[in-house]
This record gives structure tokens, sequence and C-alpha cells, in this order.
């Protein structure tokens, strides 16, 4: 069969191979028409017919109209230049000015005025001598903490030990009743007078009774708030007092420490769950119970709020009337308040000792002048 007998058939895609019947050539039909799908009518459905009913026809956006642009001026050649007046600033030189060096510059004296005092003047209220101290000195290990400090402590005065850290004020503070004794490796030179008696030859808890300490952090004993003043008179008394015995000791201590009114109706309550600023007061309350001759105070308001600070100080200047007052102090506005004299100390030297007015205000060392006006420590 030739090739050009080879025909497509329509719907099998496949060669169809015609024989020869052997009748006459008769002309080839045209091919048969492809036979399409037929074509299924769609019906509308409703939600179709929905979108022509009138409130879909107002639901439908209208169509957007364009706005008319505003022309454009092109920009002017005056636009890009600066305002008269900038251009006539920026023409301004200012002038140049000489300064004529006809005599050496001079320090200029400060003004003379009256300077108001943070506290009232020291008032004439110091009574007789309770400590002094002659030469005393304090090594550890053979290393000075103290070299040579001599100074008096008056009844109804508060002495004030200011200085940098580690000039040697605590150490000088515990050397006052004899705590510094406790270190194996302290030694000691001079002489502490109470009352005109060396302390050395006094049994120290005599002298802890008359020279009494508050230390920096308040510590109260795990026991009722009684129990912790009446501690230091039951262990004073030869035989074991009563409570109704100390009770009206206890509260006189209480109330000169400013504390009975807060906790006069649970005297029973754990002093631990009282506030820091009443345990401080607690511990001086506890301090003061056996009438002691010295108070020393290590920084008894560091760990204290502002309020309570307020109530040490003022406590602080009522309990001068009755004692002397040894405080260490960071806080130079603190001692200017409280403190009637002021020692002030620099690696163990006792630089200056003095009243508060001419240690703050007249200095007599540079050292001191430095210190007190911030420029170190």
């Amino acid at each position: 069969m030739r090739p050009e007998e080879m025909l497509l058939d329509p719907w099998n895609v496949t060669a169809v191979e015609h024989e020869d019947d052997g009748r006459p050539d008769q002309p080839e039909a045209p091919p048969a028409p492809i036979p399409q799908a037929p074509t299924i009518p769609v019906p509308q459905t409703p939600v179709v017919q929905s979108l022509q009913t009138p409130v879909a026809q107002s639901l439908q956006t209208p169509p957007v109209q364009s706005l008319p642009t505003p022309a454009v001026d092109p920009p002017e050649a005056e636009a890009s230049q600066p305002p008269p007046a900038a251009t006539a600033a920026l023409q301004e030189v200012p002038p140049v000015r000489t300064i004529v060096l006809d005599r050496p510059p001079a320090s200029v004296a400060p003004p003379l005025r009256e300077r108001n005092p943070l506290r009232e003047p020291a008032r004439s209220t110091a009574g007789p001598e309770r400590l002094r101290l002659d030469g005393v000195g304090i090594a550890y290990a053979g290393k000075p903490a103290v070299k040579s400090v001599s100074l008096s402590i008056r009844q109804g005065e508060v002495l004030a030990l200011i200085g940098p850290s580690g000039c040697g004020k605590t150490t000088l503070l515990r050397t006052l009743n004899r705590l510094t004794e406790l270190t194996p490796s302290a030694s000691r030179a001079g002489e502490v007078l109470l009352d005109g008696e060396d302390i050395h030859e006094l049994p120290d808890t005599t002298l802890r009774s008359r020279v009494a300490m508050v230390f920096q952090q308040p510590n109260p004993f795990p026991m009722s708030i009684f129990d912790n003043v009446a501690f230091a008179l039951r262990e004073q008394s030869r035989k074991r007092p009563r409570r109704r015995e100390l009770e009206p000791l206890v509260v006189d201590a209480l109330r000169r420490a400013g504390l009975y009114d807060e906790v006069r109706d649970d005297l029973d309550r754990p002093a631990l769950r009282l506030s820091g600023g009443q345990q401080q007061r607690l511990c001086i309350a506890r301090a003061i119970a056996p009438r002691p001759e010295v108070l020393l105070m290590d920084e008894p308001c560091s760990a204290l709020d502002p309020i309570s600070t307020g109530v040490i100080e003022k406590l602080i200047g009522e309990l001068r009337r009755d004692l002397a007052v040894v405080i260490v102090t960071h806080n130079l506005a603190q001692a200017h308040r409280v403190a009637d004299k002021v020692a002030f100390l620099y690696l163990g030297d006792l630089v200056e000792y003095g009243t508060t007015a001419e240690v703050f205000d007249e200095p007599r060392a540079e050292r001191t002048r430095d210190y007190v006006r911030g420029a170190f420590g």
C-alpha cells in the first residue's frame, strides 16, 4: 500500500488501510467532521438571580471618578535661594575679641556673707569629763591602725568620729570598752581613763555596763521585746529578779529609746518581728537600761531608712542630756546635725579635733578642709 493511501482515523487517530476491492477509482470522499461535545445549558441559581435585585444593585460600587490633578508650577529660581534675612545673618561676622594680659591673673576671694548654719550652735551643756584618751595607739600584727590619739569626752556632748574608710574610727571606738582585746593580734599603747580610772583595771563586764555600745546592724536577741531589755538587768543582778521587779526599768528604757508607745500593748512579741528601725531602738534601749555613763554608736543609721534615721538622731539629742555619746559616721551631714565635737581621723592619725563649727566651717588643717568639702573620702 502506498503512503498516500494512509489516512488518519478521526476517532481512533490510527492509520486505516484501504484495501483494493477491484472497483474502479472513485473520487475520494471528504473527511468526516469531528463531532463536538454537546453544550449543556447551566441553569441560573437563586444566588445569581439575587444579584439582579435592586438591593444588590444598590450595593454595587459606583465607578471611581478620577479627580483632576492640580497643575504644579515649575520651581522658580527664587525658591532655591535663602531669604534675605538669613543671607544677611550669614554675611555678618562676629567681632574678634582680644584679651590683653596687662597683669597676671589673681584668684577672687569669695564674697563675705553670713552662712545659714545647718544646726543650732552648740549649747553649753557639757558636764563632767567621762573619758580621757592619752596617746592611745592600736596595732594589728604590728601594723598601726590608730596612732597616738588624745582627746576628751564629756557628759552632755556628742562626739562624732569622721574620716574615710580604713582610717581607724571603729578601731578607736571599740578600744573605749576593750572590744579590741577580742582580736588576738591586737596590741595597744597609751591609756583610757573612765572617771579617772584606767579601764584596763576594771572587769570587762563592769566596764561594758558603764560604757555601752550599739553596733551598725541591729542585733536583737531571739527572745521577746521585754526579755531583750531585761537581759542586761538580769546579768547585773546577783539573784534573778522577777518580771514585776524589772518591768519599771524596762518600761523606762523603752521610753527613753522612743519605742514604748509603739510596743506597749505587746511586750511579749518576738523582737525579730520588729522593723529595722524599731530593732535598732530596741538595741539602744537594751544598752541604756543599766544606766551607762557613755554610749558608743558605730554608724547606727547606716542600715536604716530616712524616717528611722531622723528618729535615731532625735533620740541621740535626748540621750546626751544624761550621758556622753560617741558616734562613728560616714555621713558628714549627720555629724553636722548631731555632734557637738568632731574628731577627724586619717590613716590612723588624729588630724583635727574641735567643735562642729570649727571643723566644718573653719578647719585649721588643709586635709580636713579637703575632706569636709568632698575632695576625697
